[in-house]
């Protein structure tokens, strides 16, 4: 049965994920390559009902699975929002975008509960977050925008990856064949901020340091 490794500090992890929120804002309202003030409100607007929603969502559901709410989870839920909004955050409805961030956060929470079933190593949640809930922004634009197709969408992701998967699979197939892409099992006990730094930057970990 997958067992969750809790991370080592929830406030900052908070912090962290609200901090990713307010840099969305620059990200989407950027996006929209206009000066219009109207047009980034918009974005704006929707951008922060989406991450709203998931939050909302992904804690419903963890509550219901789990019977209690976990906060990463609901971290994960307000991120899987923002990202399922992103691509069509100017061109759906302000009713529509809350309904992409009520999916995606009860999606994120199914998702990171089934690659762990499969032993897939992601500890933060990124591949639910990012591939998934993108996979799934990209179609929405083509479901719920009359000016655009699911088919279209659908030929876009596809095209994504057939290009990156096979270069990323040759860059990191390169790397591990050179220089490696894991640390040692001792740098992994220890923590990388002994194995890069050289140090420990919490008082837990002094244990390596000391003995």
């Amino acid at each position: 049965k997958p067992r969750a490794i809790m991370g080592h500090n929830m406030p900052l992890l908070t912090i962290g994920v609200f901090l990713l929120w307010l840099g969305w804002f620059g990200f989407n309202g950027g996006s929209v390559l206009s000066a219009d003030p109207g047009a980034v409100s918009y974005v704006l607007v929707t951008t922060s009902l989406a991450a709203a929603a998931g939050i909302m969502s992904s804690m419903a559901a963890t509550w219901i699975i789990h019977k209690k709410p976990d906060l990463t989870m609901v971290l994960n839920g307000s991120l899987a929002g923002l990202v399922g909004i992103t691509a069509g955050a100017d061109v759906v409805s302000v009713k529509v975008a809350i309904l992409i961030g009520l999916i995606c956060g009860v999606v994120a929470v199914l998702s990171v509960m089934g690659f762990d079933r499969l032993k897939l190593d992601d500890p933060v949640g990124a591949t639910t977050v990012h591939l998934v809930c993108g996979i799934l922004g990209t179609l929405f634009v083509g479901i719920f925008s009359p000016d655009f197709k699911v088919s279209v969408q659908l030929i876009g992701i596809l095209s994504y990856g057939v290009v990156c998967f096979p270069l990323a699979l040759l860059i990191f197939g390169v790397l591990k064949a050179t220089v490696g892409i894991r640390v040692s099992e001792k740098e992994e006990l220890q923590g990388l901020d002994i194995g890069e730094h050289g140090m420990e930057a919490y008082s837990g970990f002094q244990f390596f340091t000391n003995s």
